[in-house]
């Protein structure tokens, strides 16, 4: 019965894809928390993660702290000066190009580790993401996400390094790399107990809610993570469904003109797992 739902979910999932022209990519992964069953559809396509490559920052934070080389409210300054991966030259980041504009007012104030992992994840700060990838590294969170079973994700450098962008020297994901990377996190196997609270908390405290979260009834709890830059829209969360077990959801999608229609289909998607899984709102 179980593996008869999984597969009809599967192909009313195909089948509204279909509905879009071939010029439009979509790739999902979909993992209970536990149990077997799981759909993969072009979840092996990369695609460039956009923001949803501050899930492994976050991992890699986590785990620091576990290790005790930092705690959550010790403290760095916050600037906006960063180093290419091609030569080493500085670049800044623009406040026009920032989903959170509220850092470039402190720049040269000290910030916990704490707030900058919230303000990267709840608003998508691209200062505080680089300031974390200049702390943690890049080719270490790399490792540490390969190490939990993302083992084709690429996370080399920070955003808005354009020099590297030219190069194509890019952070890419597939579906399924994000799929593996959320249910580590939600389940426990990225870092502590402790550690894992805090990362689902600051998740579930997410500004953006027009992509997965809104395929879903009005209160359902859900931590997430979206990622758009042109031509590009992601979604990677945790619904936490009060009519059926929880399950991690990743909708990576290309070629989509407007951020609407892409926005439009994600939601859809996110209403077609909830309804087809059988959940029902309380």
């Amino acid at each position: 019965m179980e593996q008869t739902r999984w597969q009809d979910l599967e192909s009313d999932l195909r089948a509204r894809i279909c509905l879009e022209p071939d010029s439009f990519e979509v790739a999902i992964g979909l993992v209970p928390l536990t149990g077997s069953q799981a759909i993969w559809i072009d979840a092996d396509t990369r695609m460039h993660a956009a923001s949803t490559m501050k899930v492994p920052v976050l991992i890699q934070l986590a785990r620091q702290v576990d290790a005790g080389v930092v705690s959550w409210d010790d403290s760095v300054v916050l600037r906006n000066e960063f180093s290419s991966i091609v030569d080493g030259s500085a670049y800044q980041l623009t406040i026009e190009d920032d989903s959170d504009s509220t850092l470039y007012q402190r720049i040269g104030e000290v910030i916990t580790y704490h707030e900058l992992a919230e303000r990267m994840i709840v608003r998508s700060s691209n200062m505080a993401t680089n300031v974390l990838v200049d702390v943690l590294g890049a080719p270490a969170t790399q490792r540490t996400a390969r190490e939990l079973g993302a083992d084709s994700i690429e996370v080399l450098r920070g955003v808005e390094d354009m020099k590297a962008y030219r190069q194509g020297l890019s952070n890419t994901t597939t579906a399924r790399d994000l799929a593996i990377l959320m249910r580590a996190l939600a389940t426990g196997n990225a870092a502590s107990d402790e550690a894992t609270e805090v990362m689902v908390e600051i998740l579930e405290r997410q500004e953006f809610h027009d992509l997965i979260p809104a395929g879903l009834p009005p209160g359902t709890r859900v931590a997430n993570k979206t990622g758009w830059i042109t031509g590009i829209v992601h979604d990677a969360a945790i619904v936490y469904p009060p009519g059926c077990p929880a399950y991690v959801m990743v909708v990576l999608t290309r070629g989509f003109v407007e951020y609407g229609d892409a926005a439009r289909v994600v939601a859809e998607l996110s209403s077609i797992v909830y309804h087809g899984l059988g959940c029902s709102a309380e």
